[in-house]
């Protein structure tokens, strides 16, 4: 059976990774890659360390989607790939790579990945976590201190500089395109049961049913 390709996407602090989470764990983590869009970053290593800071990350075209897009490729015809990882604290690529088997569910996960037709049209199921602003603002605001040592004040002024508009002019509208809405994050134990109950019935049906 050709794996099934499921999007989570949401805006920042929305839950979704949460969400992408408790999926995993309802269907199987041993029947599921997860391949989240954080870790195809462009590598800024070669600009200096003022000019990284000022790029902006909440566009789409600071991710390198033409490489998600082949290692979504070969995961599907069942070939292993290898992710890179990124270190937020310097905005670069790190030498080590995450190896990703092959598995029945392909989980891609991040804010940005129904803004590229290329890539929803390789995804069988879209899913987008809609939480309130404001949440999602302190959720990244609490984030980005503790796990990325930003200070408050370069959290808020990135996310009324870039994050904010950015949110409103791609996030938001490839809402669009998702085939389930999910209010409220993790926290909607409802609508994620019900997600991955329709996974496990498609992992579970016979060839050809």
């Amino acid at each position: 059976m050709k794996p099934i390709i499921f999007g989570v996407a949401g805006g920042t602090g929305s839950g979704k990774t949460t969400v992408a989470l408790q999926i995993l764990e309802r269907v199987g983590f041993d029947r599921v890659a997860y391949v989240p869009h954080d870790a195809y970053y462009r590598d800024a290593s070669t600009l200096p360390p003022a000019e990284r800071a000022r790029l902006n990350f909440d566009h789409p075209d600071s991710l390198d989607n033409d490489l998600l897009i082949t290692h979504l490729k070969q995961l599907r015809a069942y070939q292993p790939v290898e992710i890179p990882v990124y270190d937020f604290k310097t905005h670069s690529r790190t030498p080590e790579t995450r190896h990703i088997d092959p598995q029945p569910v392909i989980l891609v996960e991040g804010i940005l990945i129904f803004a590229d037709k290329r890539l929803r049209d390789l995804m069988d199921i879209k899913i987008f976590v809609d939480t309130d602003a404001d949440i999602r603002l302190i959720r990244r605001l609490q984030r980005d201190m503790a796990e990325r040592g930003r200070s408050a004040e370069s959290v808020i002024d990135q996310y009324l500089a870039t994050v904010r508009p950015m949110h409103l002019e791609f996030a938001e509208p490839s809402k669009r395109y998702a085939d389930v809405i999910i209010p409220e994050g993790g926290f909607n134990e409802v609508a994620i049961e019900m997600v991955a109950a329709r996974l496990r019935a498609l992992l579970d049906q016979p060839p050809g049913g």
